[in-house]
């Protein structure tokens, strides 16, 4: 499979497929269609808690940005949904703060959730001008998202459709952008590095991180491409999440369930190590005790394997549990014991639900309804 991977016709097979299906990007740099609606969007399951009816999140909901419609929604991870709130169109990715806060990067601006209270307090425009809103996978606007470990910023990967992105820094006490930088295209993904020094912004489309310092928002670029980059805009073959590793704060990113590349953005060196869950993947997370979760969202050639998601433990060696349809991102408990995978996904087929994972395999994978197309969630 690796030689196939490889291989300069099948990516450039991909490159000529590219405006035409998966997260292979717009090569033409064009407007992208809407986003379709799901016409079975599932409803609220179940009548919420007693706590919930009175106004008080319960510890341990899950949050979800309902990218095929408007709103976020609130999940009780064993009854599903109870509540929704408006946010902005197309969210995307979010992230929670420990003040009860939640910022949801939107096609319009990053909505911040009170989710105590689950009411929206603002929503913060983009200083970056991203054209006429829209929905989609290509819609300009808030993708990567997260919050400095001091809770005093949050960094928003803005989407310009046809040129580099943005990242905006959003200051959480003001609740406007103080600053901006210059960063790859689409950056599906944000991350912050430990001591909160720099952020990473995941360019997809580019083939790269580019690392931001908090402090002056000075860039470094390093490119990230275990399978290179020939197919260009029309590779399926690019980074897509990571995460940081909290030991050592170097960025894992996994590629096609082959390959995971181990970046020091310190020095910008990058060491590939085998995966093997041979499937395309998007989604990645860290339990307490440094597994790592990855999604693998399902086949993008006719030898692939079909969605699942790797427990891939500090040592390497993985588990690979299946999962049924397309899916996009992770979180896991706080206990680390189970995980929380969304059903949204980027490209078609996706379906409004979450799939619960026992990670210490005692049970099977449970399908639970809950949001319109979900792609980003956090555990409350």
């Amino acid at each position: 499979m690796t030689a196939r991977r490889a291989a300069p016709a099948f990516a450039a097979a991909l490159a000529a497929a590219a405006v035409l299906a998966g997260c292979a990007a717009d090569a033409t740099g064009g407007p992208d269609a809407p986003a379709p609606r799901n016409s079975a969007a599932q409803p609220p399951a179940g009548p919420p808690s007693a706590k919930a009816v009175a106004g008080t999140t319960p510890k341990g909901t899950l949050l979800v940005a309902d990218f095929g419609g408007d709103t976020v929604t609130f999940v009780d991870p064993e009854r599903g949904a109870f509540d929704r709130v408006e946010v902005g169109t197309a969210p995307y990715g979010l992230v929670a703060g420990a003040d009860g806060r939640a910022w949801v990067a939107t096609a319009q601006g990053v909505a911040v959730v009170d989710t105590r209270t689950r009411t929206r307090l603002a929503r913060i425009p983009y200083e970056t001008a991203t054209g006429p809103v829209k929905t989609g996978e290509y819609r300009g606007g808030g993708m990567g998202i997260a919050l400095a470990p001091d809770g005093r910023h949050v960094y928003v990967g803005v989407n310009v459709p046809g040129a580099n992105g943005v990242l905006e820094v959003i200051d959480t006490e003001a609740l406007e952008v103080t600053g901006t930088a210059p960063v790859g295209r689409r950056p599906f993904d944000v991350d912050v590095s430990p001591d909160g020094a720099e952020a990473y912004a995941t360019g997809h489309d580019s083939f790269d991180v580019t690392a931001v310092r908090a402090d002056t928002l000075r860039t470094r670029r390093t490119e990230v491409a275990p399978y290179g980059t020939g197919g260009g805009l029309g590779s399926w073959l690019k980074p897509h999440y990571a995460v940081v590793r909290p030991e050592d704060g170097k960025l894992l990113l996994p590629f096609e369930g082959e390959r995971l590349a181990v970046l020091d953005p310190r020095t910008g060196k990058v060491a590939v190590e085998r995966m093997t869950a041979d499937t395309h993947q998007h989604g990645a997370a860290l339990t307490p005790d440094g597994t790592l979760l990855v999604v693998g969202t399902g086949p993008i050639a006719s030898d692939d394997e079909d969605a699942s998601l790797t427990v891939r433990a500090p040592d390497g060696t993985e588990r690979v549990v299946d999962l049924d349809g397309p899916h996009e991102d992770v979180a896991v408990s706080g206990d680390g014991r189970t995980a929380y995978v969304t059903g949204g996904f980027t490209r078609d087929g996706y379906w409004n639900g979450i799939t619960v994972v026992d990670l210490d395999g005692a049970a099977p994978p449970v399908r639970l309804a809950a949001g319109d197309r979900p792609l980003g969630i956090a555990v409350l």
